[in-house]
């Protein structure tokens, strides 16, 4: 049994079919509201103006993250949402990578901005966060801000 490679996928709001973005809300709903029991504003008026990247094996969603320009979600260019449905596969790490090189490409970011879950801080340390504050809370999680910049020597 050959093991299929992920593809990816990468849209704006606007060129997302019907199907795909109630897809990715789909996903987004069944891990950050039921799995993580968290009640929460999803749709925050941010994916318009956002570029969304997702994986797919055998058309299946494994994992999504959206890039939202400075000025939207947060203040500097920001990635969120993201997601992986199958663990410990590197399918968190192949997302979070798409999504910094789309914010290079889209918006030309030197930095960028998330929002991490505190548990998922060496996730983050291993694409190049940097954690750049204390831990606060957000919709009853603890959560850290943490900080990707392009500079060579990070």
């Amino acid at each position: 049994m050959s093991i299929q490679q992920p593809v990816l996928h990468k849209k704006s709001f606007q060129e997302l079919t019907v199907d795909e973005l109630y897809e990715l809300l789909r996903v987004r709903s069944e891990v950050f509201v039921v799995e993580q029991d968290c009640v929460y504003q999803d749709l925050d008026g941010d994916d318009q103006k956002s570029i969304h990247l997702w994986l797919t094996v055998a058309g299946k969603v494994i994992a999504l993250a959206r890039v939202c320009p400075a000025g939207t979600h947060m203040k500097e260019i920001s990635i969120g949402r993201v997601i992986t449905t199958e663990r410990g596969k590197g399918y968190g790490k192949q997302i979070m990578l798409h999504a910094i090189d789309a914010a290079l490409e889209h918006f030309g970011a030197t930095r960028i901005d998330i929002e991490a879950q505190e548990y998922a801080k060496g996730f983050y340390e291993s694409v190049g966060f940097k954690q750049s504050s204390d831990t606060f809370m957000l919709d009853g999680i603890p959560h850290i801000k943490m900080t990707w910049t392009n500079i060579t020597d990070r």
